[in-house]
């Protein structure tokens, strides 16, 4: 069962991507689907997703999902077929703003240690 389970959960995830973003185009452009955990009798989907932007951009698209939930399972029943289609849960993701804040700290350190270098080079060459 658990192969099952990765494989609809990556289908429903890759389906959903593109029911919101071919429908919603202009209210999901900020917005990514990074994973779908589905319960093991398939009735229960949490749907993760993460959001480029500030707070208010997250709020905006958590409402937005609260209010098409129906519409995306009616939606998705039609392009997905099993005998129950999952209820939609949808859960906030901070993984991709984490490694957003990790990849600025970590160019930050580049930048200071290149800096760091420079001043060494200047101040050898000074010295001959």
């Amino acid at each position: 069962m658990g192969q099952r389970k990765i494989r609809v959960g990556e289908l429903i995830r890759r389906e959903l991507s593109e029911i919101l973003h071919s429908r919603w185009r202009t209210e999901t452009v900020a917005m990514t689907i990074t994973e779908v955990d589905i319960s093991p009798d398939l009735r229960n989907a949490r749907v993760y997703y993460s959001v480029i932007g500030n707070r208010e951009n997250v709020a905006k698209v958590g409402r937005l999902l609260a209010s098409i939930k129906r519409d995306l399972k009616q939606l998705l029943s039609k392009k997905v077929i099993l005998k129950y289609t999952p209820e939609l849960n949808f859960v906030f993701d901070p993984s991709a703003e984490r490694a957003m804040k990790i990849l600025a700290t970590l160019d930050e350190l580049d930048e200071a240690e290149r800096m760091e270098n420079e001043n060494k080079d200047e101040d050898n060459s000074a010295d001959n």
